[in-house]
């Protein structure tokens, strides 16, 4: 077995961009499908008649799989021992695969009632749907692991973590143009359908919730055929870097990983992602529905300013994470980003009357959106600074295990939440008539105690790399 060390190709700006830039396109589309049920949530309600909690379920299978299979812990395994070209072309082809069952699902509203264990039953509908999630969930978050890896793999020494937000920002496109075009999208493709009406059910023409669903199908396979065109380069750049024998410790072990979770830093990175990662995409998922119920906007553009929420990214992630590479202060940035979560989810949580004006939801929306920046430009690389490169992909995929749990539990429990702080809304849904609006005050409680807690756990990590010496508040480009 070898050890490479990159000498030639990667140390090629054209080279090592173009390979950003290639594998970004498979993020960016799994980024779209995502959250592109996100603005579609009162459509879902209207047609095929789910519930917040249905929802909450179809959201929270993103990680059945990778959480309780563990099949997230087993990609990172497969990424260490047969590498970047393998896993990558095996993730993006399972992304295709629960798009495609997602797809089928939504295009079927007429489905029966499945009854399930202890006494309780779902739509067939949401549970295929939620299946499909669930195996693209699997897909992505394996792919969002070994992009990390390849970033690592052409960027150490370089402008790492400058790549890593630069490619972030590209997947947050995906984002931005998930929650901006499935309205329109479906509005374009309308059909017929049926539903409830007065407790009776009609077939009425509306908005097709299939198309959307479809278009980000489109993009997956995109995403798919341009990784094999990453795997050429990949071979390019083995093919020029020097290769010497690795000893026997170079190798990874499965006793690595045992390893990795004896790191304290690991730990305190894993905990910091999960508390930030499930206070921002779980609402993002309710964000459009929010603007609806809060803020009064027509579900056909409410969709539009929760879009602008990874705008900043674009720009502020690479710039963040040109920050990091030049003048360190890692830990730091991901304390200034907690801290936005903690206002932001407070504002939100308020009902104060001049607050609930959609100009109040359009600068907490952009202000998280600089959160959003901040704490992955930073955290993501310094999973390298903590973790041996040949552990880097398990550590990678145990941090997306404990993610997914946030990630799974959070939709679910804000879907429960909304339903149970709200018993009129299911019962008018029940009777067939109008419901009145949602309150959201306890989910944004909710979201803003997570970022509280992210802002403690981000001082002790502070606290640790000080005494342990990672470097997480050093640069990180070396000088030739």
């Amino acid at each position: 077995m070898t050890e490479v060390i990159r000498k030639k190709l990667s140390d090629s700006k054209v080279a090592r961009w173009s390979a950003l830039g290639i594998i970004s396109i498979t993020m960016f589309a799994g980024y779209f499908l995502t959250d592109a049920m996100s603005p579609l949530k009162p459509m879902l309600e209207q047609q095929f008649g789910w519930s917040s909690t249905s929802y909450g379920v179809f959201t929270s299978a993103y990680g059945w799989f990778n959480i309780f299979l563990l099949m997230l812990i087993f990609g990172g395994i497969i990424l260490d021992k047969m590498g970047v070209r393998f896993t990558g072309l095996m993730s993006s082809g399972i992304m295709v695969a629960g798009a495609a069952l997602k797809f089928w699902a939504v295009s079927n509203p007429t489905m029966d009632v499945i009854n399930l264990p202890f006494g309780t039953s779902l739509n067939a509908q949401v549970l295929y749907a939620a299946l499909g999630f669930a195996i693209f969930g699997v897909g992505v978050e394996i792919a969002g692991i070994t992009v990390s890896k390849i970033i690592v793999k052409w960027f150490r020494g370089k402008e790492m973590a400058l790549a890593m937000g630069l490619q972030m920002g590209v997947a947050r496109i995906g984002t931005m143009l998930a929650l901006f075009a499935p309205v329109p999208i479906a509005t374009f493709f309308a059909s017929k359908h049926t539903q409830l009406v007065n407790g009776a059910l009609v077939e009425k023409m509306g908005p097709s919730i299939s198309a959307p669903i479809a278009f980000a199908l489109l993009l997956l396979v995109i995403g798919f055929i341009a990784f094999f065109i990453y795997m050429g380069m990949d071979k390019k750049l083995e093919a020029s870097e020097e290769k010497v024998e690795a000893t026997e410790e170079d190798s990874f072990k499965f006793k690595d990983i045992f390893e990795i979770m004896g790191n304290v830093g690991f730990w305190l990175i894993a905990i910091l992602c999960v508390l930030f990662y499930s206070s921002v995409f779980p609402f993002i998922k309710y964000a459009a529905d929010l603007m609806v119920n809060k803020y009064g906007l027509n579900e056909s553009i409410a969709g539009r300013i929760p879009s602008l929420l990874p705008l900043g990214t674009l720009f502020l992630t690479p710039f963040f994470g040109h920050i990091y590479d030049k003048k360190g202060k890692g830990a730091t940035i991901m304390i200034i980003g907690a801290f936005l979560i903690l206002f932001v989810h407070s504002i939100f949580s308020l009902s104060v009357p001049f607050l609930n004006n959609w100009i109040i939801a359009l600068v907490l929306v952009l202000l998280l959106g600089v959160a959003l920046s901040l704490v992955p430009s930073a955290m993501w690389p310094s999973v390298a600074k903590i973790i041996p490169e040949r552990q880097l992909g398990t550590a990678y995929s145990l941090i997306f295990w404990i993610q997914n749990w946030g990630l799974a539990g959070v939709p679910l429990l804000i879907g429960y939440v909304l339903d149970q702080s709200n018993p009129e809304v299911l019962a008018a849904k029940a009777a067939g008539t109008v419901p009145p609006v949602y309150d959201y005050t306890n989910p944004m409680l909710i979201f803003a105690g997570l970022g509280f807690l992210a802002i403690i756990f981000g001082f002790i990590l502070k606290a640790v790399d000080k005494r342990k010496g990672y470097g997480l508040e050093e640069a990180n480009m070396k000088e030739d």
